[in-house]
């Protein structure tokens, strides 16, 4: 397997985006030798509905897309992230907070550490910023 592996997907910031976001990244975990239906894949599946969810409900409008970006560096490190043109930056919610929504950052950030790695946030140069979780990669056995 080559050192670095990329891949990236652009979307507009609507509903319908987030199950094709995931359905781009399971694809691309795939090809990269990551079978569906494992524990792991099911994580990332969901970390990556989070992380597309944020980015159309918490921008308010403000980013008409959003990208998802997916590598691989060297069968060690796994990274996905998520990027939209909006500043404000994810927000976590205390624990106390009594409402329907706002708890995707506590599940991301519980799924990363679960799997050993970490939750990132990086401002963009348009302004707007990346979400980036880090996770260690197990290369599939042969």
């Amino acid at each position: 397997m080559a050192d670095h592996q990329d891949a990236s997907l652009t979307l507009p910031s609507v509903p319908a985006s987030v199950a094709v976001a995931r359905r781009f990244v399971t694809g691309v975990l795939g090809e990269w030798g990551l079978p569906g239906g494992t524990e792991a894949t099911e994580a990332i599946r969901l970390i990556v509905s989070e992380l597309a969810t944020n980015a159309i409900q918490h921008t308010f409008g403000q980013s008409p897309e959003f990208t998802v970006d997916v590598q691989l560096d060297r069968d060690e490190r796994l990274r996905i992230g998520v990027t939209d043109s909006h500043p404000r930056w994810p927000q976590r919610l205390p624990a106390a907070v009594q409402q329907d929504n706002g708890r995707g950052m506590v599940i991301i950030r519980y799924l990363a550490a679960e799997a050993g790695g970490r939750l990132t946030v990086v401002p963009t140069p348009s302004g707007g910023k990346t979400v980036w979780i880090t996770l260690p990669w197990e290369p599939p056995a042969p």
